[in-house]
């Protein structure tokens, strides 16, 4: 097995270490949860604040030119779409991942018309699905179709089918879909292939445009590290911009929005998938996290991550836990799955130590591993207060079965 000093000394080595620095992580915490909530990157708060005191402040209503307020959307845009594998004028930062899914989804189901199937995988996070049910409602006999495993598509692909939405990364069990292979075998069927990479955008290199992709949601606030609520993001590829019609047609997506008209004309490229006013406060915060990455090697993020999840899995090997997380690197997310039927209590324990993953139902402990600030020390030093919970029992106590709102 792996030694702590081992582990140290790969420590230094890596290209990645000096990026550590550049988050403020509480002295004694052991944060395994970024897949869930990025850290707290140390230039946030000033930029945020200096939003509110200068920007708006002193600024007020002058700073939406004077600041740059009404191009940023675009210009968060332009900074994710390298981490994303896309031309420029493809994404656009705004509103929420639950959003801007709708928009994209009942887009693509406008530009398939006389098809009225959308497939979605059963056991996608819970938000999809009930999006897709909200974008059927809107067209007459459309239905969504949910396939058992992701690996059933070709089974259920037909003449009908007219959007396809995945996640690049089940946010269970952490497995990683082969993007090119899927988008081209749902092209193949007529149909259009819609992409959450909730799990994907920060954790390893995407390649949206490469991967021919016709449109992709993801979140702001996981790998990304921009805050609880960052703003989401949207891609959609230039060929299908100038017919798309999104069901959300405010007035930031307008042509004019300030001729204030009272019918809707679509502005032309992605702006057009704007909706309403956007969230500035949480774009500064995302803005403020995206001067890391642009510090940050994805090939190199993604050698770590996989370096971390290696070793976080030979680590809990003689713990006798099941890992639900694929071994192979080419379907491996970020993260780590592990079975226990005490799992939500086993996390509880692991927390009051300041070791912090979490649960999802009925029984799996996730542990994200996130390169920009976990170490290969943190992630031995993690397992080894997981054996100790273990073998205590101490997860057995009453106080670490009350369930919270959040798991």
């Amino acid at each position: 097995m792996t030694t702590r000093e081992e582990c140290a000394a790969l420590d230094a080595a890596d290209p990645l270490a000096a990026l550590h620095g550049e988050f403020a992580l509480p002295e004694g915490v052991l944060y395994l949860d970024g897949n869930s909530l990025g850290a707290l990157p140390k230039g946030t708060a000033a930029r945020v604040a200096g939003m509110v005191e200068r920007e708006w402040g002193e600024g007020l209503i002058r700073s939406w030119n004077d600041a740059g307020w009404f191009a940023m959307p675009h210009r968060l845009g332009e900074r994710l779409s390298p981490m994303l594998g896309a031309a420029l004028g493809q994404v656009v930062v705004c509103d929420s991942t639950s959003v801007n899914l709708f928009k994209v989804l009942g887009a693509a189901m406008r530009l398939r018309p006389g098809r009225s199937t959308l497939l979605a995988e059963h056991a996608a996070f819970p938000t999809d699905l009930y999006i897709t049910e909200g974008v059927t409602g809107l067209f007459d006999g459309a239905r969504t179709v949910l396939l058992p495993r992701a690996a059933d598509l070709g089974e259920h692909l037909g003449e009908d089918t007219a959007v396809v939405v995945l996640s690049h990364v089940d946010y269970r069990t952490g497995e990683l879909l082969d993007m090119a292979a899927i988008t081209e075998q749902v092209h193949a069927a007529g149909a259009l292939m819609v992409w959450d990479l909730c799990h994907t955008a920060g954790a390893l290199p995407i390649e949206l445009d490469a991967c021919d992709v016709d449109f992709a949601v993801g979140c702001g606030y996981k790998y990304l590290n921009g805050g609880p609520g960052a703003p989401a993001f949207l891609y959609a590829a230039q060929r299908h911009q100038g017919a798309a019609a999104q069901p959300l047609s405010g007035w930031f997506g307008h042509a004019r929005p300030f001729a204030f008209e009272p019918s809707y004309a679509p502005t032309e490229g992605i702006g057009r998938f704007l909706t309403g006013t956007p969230p500035l406060l949480g774009m500064a915060g995302l803005d403020a996290a995206l001067d890391v990455w642009e510090k940050a090697d994805l090939a190199q993020v993604r050698a770590t991550s996989l370096a971390l999840t290696d070793l976080f899995l030979e680590l809990v090997e003689p713990l006798g836990l099941e890992s639900v997380t694929p071994r192979e690197h080419a379907l491996r997310g970020s993260h780590v799955s592990l079975r226990h039927p005490g799992g939500y209590a086993v996390m509880q324990a692991l927390i009051a130590r300041g070791v912090i993953g979490d649960f999802r139902a009925p029984d799996l402990m996730r542990f994200g591993f996130t390169p920009l600030y976990l170490s290969r020390t943190d992630v031995f030093d993690a397992v080894r207060h997981l054996a100790e919970v273990l073998e205590s029992g101490e997860w057995r106590e009453e106080r670490f079965s009350r369930r919270g709102a959040v798991t």
